[in-house]
């Protein structure tokens, strides 16, 4: 491995399981160090950070809601004053509610709304000031963006467009600070959202590839365009879905 990371400082928010997991040990196994946000669960959380520890890394985990901006600014605070600053801002915080339009509660809404995009701006707006050329930023979206296969999936694809949006539109603002800022648009993915055995069965026929993906193949993605490498990429809305919305 190149650790092509090294010296850098990453901020994850959501981080804790799943995809924001996978991302946090990637990003650490290449050599940065890096802070991430929980919502709840303070053991998994920990396991995490230790698990990055043991391997030789170096894992912050700080308590943060996503829907609250005071705490995401603090996060963000806190990461520059511990880690020494901050050049990589990963947005994975996400959830999903689902259900019929003349049935979803606006409560359920808004909060989707506030987890999924205004976090995901906050984080934004916090982190740049802190950032030098250089600098990365990946917001991660989803295929649903563009693609619903499925009914009830109106409210998070709207949230999901918004993201994948936003984040083609503050690619003019960043560009002549020399800092990126791209979205990931995975398909169905192997994590907590795939609940049970006969959603994989109903996904896989519609994957191109026949399968689903992993956590660790999205956190790979992350990595590259955390990387030198991805300097010339900005403002693109990137599919990782396996042939889904082929």
């Amino acid at each position: 491995m190149s650790l092509s990371l090294t010296g850098k400082v990453a901020f994850v928010t959501g981080g804790s399981r799943g995809i924001g997991a996978a991302i946090v040990r990637r990003l650490a196994a290449d050599g940065a160090a890096v802070a991430f946000t929980y919502a709840a669960s303070a053991d998994e959380a920990n396991k995490v950070a230790s698990e990055v520890t043991a391997a030789g890394g170096k894992a912050l985990a700080i308590k943060a809601d996503n829907t609250n901006a005071d705490e995401i600014k603090a996060a963000v605070s806190r990461t520059v004053a511990e880690l020494g600053g901050l050049d990589i801002l990963v947005n994975n915080a996400g959830i999903v509610l689902g259900g019929p339009v003349d049935e979803f509660a606006l409560d359920t809404f808004d909060k989707m709304f506030a987890v999924n995009v205004r976090g995901t701006f906050v984080a934004i707006q916090a982190a740049v000031p802190h950032m030098k050329e250089g600098g990365r930023i990946i917001n991660n979206s989803s295929v649903v963006a563009h693609y619903t296969a499925f009914p009830g999936s109106f409210a998070y694809a709207m949230t999901k467009g918004a993201v994948s949006s936003m984040t083609r539109a503050i690619a003019r603002d960043l560009g002549p600070r020399g800092i990126t800022i791209n979205a990931i648009e995975p398909g169905p993915t192997e994590t907590d959202n795939i609940r049970n055995d006969a959603m994989r069965a109903m996904l896989r026929p519609r994957m191109a590839l026949g399968r689903l993906g992993s956590d660790t193949e999205v956190a790979s993605f992350v990595a590259y365009l955390a990387s030198p490498e991805s300097s010339f990429i900005t403002g693109s809305l990137l599919t990782i879905d396996g042939g889904y919305s082929a």
